[in-house]
């Protein structure tokens, strides 16, 4: 489903996956998908971020050189990278899925993180204001798990649990809501990516054409050098 295009019957309903995709990679694709079909989703956006307030600068390749890879890895899937978040001026997640809350009324909305995040996810700014903004479906992720469920925001959010099955055969989503979502262990990193290829942000400029990048959802411009600094 294109977005902006007329509604069909109900609302399209969009999983929303934010990240550096510094590169993006097939393991991003690969639980995108599985999302998809486990909560019965039209689209995954993936929010490729100007730049993380909890990760470190050094290493960040530019907005564009991840823009690239992440629309490379979406060809062919109902996955639109996007880097919304520059022209929405947001840097914290709970202002961003405000935001795109009030722009896109016609569709709903869930953010989907992997447990690695819901294991810090009370040191995100306004937490629990995410959290009551729309529904949370969390992706195991191996090794992560324990610190996961043990985690204080998983203390406040285990109240709100839905079973995957029921959440997606809702006529409306509502919030807050937490779905936890079992996947075969994907050991794909962009970590190990980029020390296995310290270049991949070099040669994606020489292959992607920066100066036609444009955002598949927004349709603007993607700057060829911007990078976290001047996001």
């Amino acid at each position: 489903m294109v977005p902006n295009s007329p509604l069909v019957a109900g609302l399209p309903r969009i999983g929303l996956l934010g990240g550096s995709f510094n590169p993006a990679h097939g393991g991003h694709r690969r639980v995108s998908l599985f999302a998809a079909r486990a909560l019965g989703l039209d689209e995954v956006w993936w929010l490729v971020s100007p730049g993380n307030p909890l990760k470190p600068k050094e290493g960040m390749a530019p907005l564009a050189a991840r823009y690239a890879s992440a629309l490379r890895q979406s060809r062919r899937a109902p996955i639109w990278p996007t880097a919304i978040e520059r022209e929405l001026g947001t840097r914290y997640t709970v202002d961003t899925l405000k935001k795109l809350a009030r722009r896109y009324p016609t569709r709903e909305f869930v953010w989907l993180m992997g447990s690695d995040n819901l294991a810090q996810f009370h040191r995100w700014r306004d937490w629990r204001e995410i959290a009551r903004t729309m529904p949370i479906a969390v992706i195991a992720r191996p090794g992560y798990d324990a610190s996961a469920f043990a985690s204080p925001a998983m203390a406040w959010l285990r109240r709100y649990r839905t079973p995957a099955a029921g959440f997606a055969n809702r006529a409306r989503w509502s919030a807050p809501a937490l779905v936890i979502l079992r996947f075969d262990p994907d050991h794909r990193s962009a970590t190990a990516i980029r020390r296995a290829d310290p270049d991949w942000a070099a040669r994606m400029a020489d292959t992607a054409g920066y100066d036609r990048l444009r955002d598949r959802l927004t349709h603007r411009p993607i700057p060829a050098h911007a990078s976290r600094a001047d996001s």
